[in-house]
């Protein structure tokens, strides 16, 4: 059971993105989109989990991009890149 509450509070609360590990900026991320998809929520609402979520969106990017930083440094190579 996950233990994390900081996707849960209220927008007021919130735990600051840059403290957040990238599971926990993940789980924020697929609530705020999952509530955005099913709820009804008002303009001002849902304006705050937009921003919250690009916010999040932006953060797990940046480490997603230090991380393949990191493994390239260690490989000495350039990943390959698997889309397309």
């Amino acid at each position: 059971m996950n233990t994390d509450r900081s996707a849960r509070k209220d927008p007021g609360q919130q735990v600051p993105v840059d403290t957040l590990s990238y599971e926990q900026a993940l789980n924020e991320l697929s609530q705020i989109v999952a509530a955005l998809e099913s709820e009804e929520k008002d303009l001002a609402e849902s304006l705050e989990l937009f921003q919250r979520g690009q916010e999040l969106s932006q953060y797990c990017a940046r480490l997603l991009d230090q991380a393949e930083l990191k493994v390239q440094q260690i490989t000495g190579e350039d990943l390959v890149d698997f889309k397309g």
